[in-house]
């Protein structure tokens, strides 16, 4: 099975939505990162979140499997409110694939061990199984020879496609990715972005937080510029990048696309 195949068996029914968030709102003492922000995400859809340094996107992406609480408004997981705590907190994150911009892996065990982990304590699945199936996305992730060693012996390319085949291995149903490019070497970009385009093109529901206009124009079905804590502009990749319409995105893209 392909990484596209992989994904499209993960994504379930296509075009009904699986991410809602409705009215939310988040403050840090008197910062309001969030201000009334209402999107859908439907199920095989690939949302990218663009904007400056500050604007919300990264808490926003938090937001979604409860790693940052919100003070109003709320946020469902297809169709179910998100939980407070406990167990069912638990089994949300387990639907719910995270890959920040540091690898967060385990530095005393093992690539394969990494991969496993989750997929025994919390799915409850056999080693053997578990393994075998970690096995499976190292391989398509590009990494399965290196399932023995730990993660200090992997360039940052390579720990950041283990993370991705980590969070695969629980078979969520959604994937976000806070800027999971922005700590790796300019020739190790490409290598994460390709495995994010493979998971893009088999049907992966994907939240994208970055800096990556690239990936944006080729992978997303929708772009979201935020600014401010606030959704200023949406719309399909190549309408946001050849004509935005609000003041602040015209001045961002002037900034970057120049470089």
């Amino acid at each position: 099975m392909t990484l596209t195949e992989e994904a499209g068996r993960q994504a379930g029914t296509p075009g009904t939505p699986l991410v809602v968030l409705d009215g939310v709102n988040k403050w840090f003492g008197q910062l309001h990162v969030l201000q009334d922000i209402d999107l859908t995400v439907h199920r095989g859809e690939v949302v990218v979140v663009i904007g400056p340094s500050g604007s919300g996107k990264s808490t926003l992406c938090r937001t979604i499997n409860r790693l940052e609480t919100i003070d109003k408004g709320a946020i469902s997981l297809d169709g179910r409110p998100l939980p407070q705590e406990g167990k069912e907190l638990a089994n949300l994150r387990a639907e719910v694939g995270m890959v920040f911009q540091s690898f967060n892996l385990f530095a005393h065990k093992t690539i394969l061990e990494n991969v496993t982990l989750g997929p025994i304590k919390v799915r409850r699945k056999s080693k053997v199984d578990a393994e075998k199936r970690g096995r499976e996305l190292l391989d398509r992730v590009g990494v399965g020879h290196q399932a023995e060693k730990y993660p200090a012996q992997l360039s940052g390319g390579q720990q950041q496609r283990v993370a991705i085949a980590r969070a695969l291995a629980m078979e969520p149903k959604v994937m976000l990715f806070d800027e999971p490019t922005s700590a790796l070497d300019p020739e190790m970009i490409k290598e994460v972005l390709d495995v994010m385009v493979d998971l893009a093109q088999g049907g992966m529901t994907m939240i994208v937080v970055t800096h990556e206009m690239g990936f944006a124009r080729t992978a997303a079905d929708r772009v979201i510029f935020m600014a401010d804590g606030a959704i200023v502009e949406e719309a399909a990749p190549e309408t946001f990048f050849t004509n935005p319409q609000s003041d602040r995105a015209k001045d961002f893209l002037g900034k970057i696309l120049k470089h």
